[in-house]
């Protein structure tokens, strides 16, 4: 893996405030009345937080060159792909709280701020933790090994998933909860007392579901580059183009039934590249004699860019083709015939 690109400070707080400034764009322009957002609409929300990735990664080629922009691009994508395993986690918040259709924008919005607060949180602790102490890459490795093999072998994790779990249990237990929601407010006063409504709980209950999320993704992305910069530009964008996608996917994240399987792949490739990197910069005792292990190569970011769009090109398209062949035998397969019922009673003639 290349060293960390040289970013000076003016540069963290120019991209910080770009990135604030997108959210409250997107707070006049979306939220300034509540609505049910279109296909239309949320396609061209994703156009545009797309082209702004775009447009980044290009501006990291041409300063910082083409290795730092390979590495940025390949964290994109791989937290991009990895967020539309969220959505059924989202799906599934939304429909346990009911939440109208004219606030749910809104709820995402929020939800993933806390979100990016909090990842950057540990992106700044993952980053100081690889540059200082090289056996990390084994945990982080071991972490995305083990996940893919869940993803694979145990895919039963949306099924399992309690939207009243842990904090929102916690915050229920502290503070009054009221049963209606109040349009966007999160906090009434009735009674002389702070009511929470719903809509706070469906903002901790987004954050917190994406809160677990960053366990995979984060020791992910690092397996990619150990650039904080970076690391926290794509996940900024990942994120930020998240919301638009649950609006324009919809029904569609249930069609694409292999989309487990490729994230499978994804992670456990990742998490190879992870070890065989933790062997070249090995110092464990134990291994090698705590020397360097030299021989085993390493994996690039532009062969980790091929294998992940071509892992996600491959399920998604054999995805489609299986949910139209569904469809199409559900459509050909014969209505059933209606049951027979009792025979009339003969009529007695006399009876007339």
């Amino acid at each position: 893996m290349p060293p960390p690109m040289p970013v000076p400070a003016w540069l963290w707080v120019a991209t910080i405030a770009a990135l604030l400034g997108l959210i409250v764009i997107d707070l006049i322009v979306v939220n300034r009345r509540p609505h049910k957002v279109t296909i239309a609409e949320a396609t061209r929300w994703i156009a545009f937080y797309v082209g702004c990735a775009v447009a980044f990664g290009a501006g990291v080629w041409i300063f910082g060159g083409g290795e730092y922009a390979a590495a940025y691009f390949t964290g994109y994508i791989t937290e991009y792909s990895l967020s539309v395993d969220n959505l059924f986690i989202f799906m599934m918040i939304m429909a346990s709280f009911a939440v109208p259709a004219i606030h749910q924008h809104r709820v995402l919005l929020i939800g993933i701020m806390m979100a990016l607060v909090m990842r950057g949180i540990f992106i700044g602790v993952g980053a100081q933790a690889v540059q200082r102490f090289s056996w990390v890459f084994w945990i982080f490795g071991g972490i995305l090994i083990y996940t893919a093999w869940k993803f694979a072998f145990n895919n039963n994790e949306d099924e399992e998933y309690d939207p009243n779990g842990g904090v929102v249990r916690l915050v229920r237990k502290l503070f009054p909860v009221t049963d209606e929601y109040h349009g966007s407010r999160l906090t009434i006063k009735r009674d002389g007392r702070r009511w929470l409504t719903p809509m706070f709980i469906v903002m901790i209950a987004i954050g917190g579901a994406d809160l677990v999320f960053a366990v995979d993704s984060i020791p992910a992305i690092f397996g990619i580059t150990q650039d904080a910069y970076l690391v926290f530009a794509a996940n900024a964008f990942a994120l930020m183009g998240l919301r638009q996608l649950y609006f324009l996917l919809g029904g569609l994240v249930e069609k694409l039934v292999y989309l487990t399987y490729g994230l499978a792949v994804i992670l456990g490739f990742i998490g190879v590249k992870l070890v065989l990197h933790a062997l070249h910069e090995n110092e464990l005792p134990f291994i090698n004699g705590g020397e360097h292990v030299t021989w085993v190569p390493e994996i690039n970011n532009w062969v980790s860019l091929a294998v992940i769009v071509a892992v996600l090109s491959v399920t998604t398209v054999a995805s489609l083709i299986k949910s139209r062949r569904d469809t199409s035998r559900g459509s050909e397969l014969p209505e059933p015939e209606p049951k027979p019922g009792p025979e009339p009673e003969p009529v007695d003639p006399a009876r007339n």
